[in-house]
């Protein structure tokens, strides 16, 4: 049975509502009850960890035996196994609910298969509407959820004979304003951005995302690693989005990356923007954990000590950290090269759902 128009117009409604519930480790959901003519019954949304599904919220809207025959839409399928709270398909089963539309697959292993137990149980069951749509909006928690930790994009630039600065430690600017802009751009994709506190003491940076010389209407969450001390009177302090995370910046004073990436994945930050300098790019490169390498490389010769990469673990050349290059653009004089590591080492807090 193909779905109707109704239950497309209630699936576009369910993703303006998942859009109301916090960003999290956990996705962000809508649902739609409709009564077998098509009318709207009730709505809910996921409000967090261990708060009613969505599918559920809406439920608790509607009197007992009020679904009975009803149809549900949801932007991700109902999930089928106890954490927090129950099951939304056993949920769905005993309201009495006939038919199930849903957007896109829930990727758990465990979390998984609540539309086979649905149709299992004689609900009728139809997946795939607005997809795209829902895909889109979910991407960077799938991504998240894939990985057990946020996608990590690790951004350096370097002249030509891989110097980050001058001897004098001077490099602004390296590259030139098509690279730049590039740049702001992709802040702008990024849920947050990080710097170290070596970076941040020696350029005071803004962190800010501007395209156009403006500053762009989404804004990445400032993060500070290191053990030194942030200066009251830094300019990441005026940061617009850290009203998002309390009115400061993230600032975490350790080495830990698993430990920070893990509480920006808590915190619903799923896109990570590095931007630090060598000491920061090369931990991460060590540590495994960037998925995506973006280079910028002008046509410069500094010569010097100021290496944009030090340690990353290779102590011979067999175990040199090989790419793969996805993507080059030639940016006014510069070129980027967009990569990725061949082969990629084990993340240990990886998920098995």
């Amino acid at each position: 049975m193909a779905h109707s128009e109704a239950e497309r117009r209630a699936m576009s409604r369910a993703l303006e509502l998942a859009a109301r519930g916090p960003r999290s480790r956990n996705p962000q959901v809508g649902a739609v009850i409709l009564s077998p003519g098509g009318e709207v019954l009730a709505e809910g949304w996921h409000r967090g960890a261990g708060t009613a599904h969505a599918e559920v919220d809406a439920l608790s809207k509607l009197p007992e035996g009020g679904a009975r025959g009803a149809t549900a839409v949801v932007t991700l399928e109902p999930c089928n196994h106890t954490g927090l709270t129950g099951p939304c398909s056993e949920a769905l089963l005993a309201a009495g609910v006939a038919r199930v539309v849903y957007a896109i697959d829930d990727p758990g292993k465990t979390s998984g298969g609540g539309a086979e137990r649905l149709r299992a149980a004689g609900v009728d069951v139809e997946a795939g509407v607005l997809a795209d749509e829902a895909g889109a909006f979910l991407e960077p928690w799938i991504t998240s959820f894939r990985l057990g930790r946020p996608h990590v994009t690790v951004k350096w630039a370097q002249s030509l004979d891989g110097r980050a600065a001058a001897t004098d430690g001077t490099s602004q600017w390296i590259t030139g304003a098509e690279a730049r802009a590039d740049v702001h751009r992709r802040r702008a994709e990024a849920d947050a951005i990080v710097v170290g506190t070596g970076t941040l003491l020696a350029d005071d940076p803004q962190l800010t995302a501007r395209i156009d010389g403006r500053l762009a209407e989404r804004q990445p969450v400032p993060v500070v690693i290191g053990t030194s001390r942030v200066p009251a009177d830094a300019a990441v302090h005026r940061h617009p989005a850290n009203e998002a995370v309390g009115g400061q910046p993230l600032v975490y004073p350790t080495h830990d990356l698993a430990a920070v990436l893990a509480d920006l994945r808590d915190r619903g930050l799923h896109r990570v923007f590095v931007e630090g300098g060598p000491t920061l790019v090369s931990a991460f490169l060590r540590s495994g954990l960037a998925d995506r390498l973006l280079v910028y490389v002008a046509p410069v010769l500094l010569g010097g000590p100021r290496l944009s990469l030090d340690d990353i673990g290779v102590g011979t050349i067999g175990d040199a950290r090989r790419l793969v290059i996805d993507h080059t653009a030639t940016l006014g004089d510069d070129v980027l090269f967009e990569a990725r590591l061949r082969e990629r080492r084990p993340w240990p807090g990886k998920e098995e759902d």
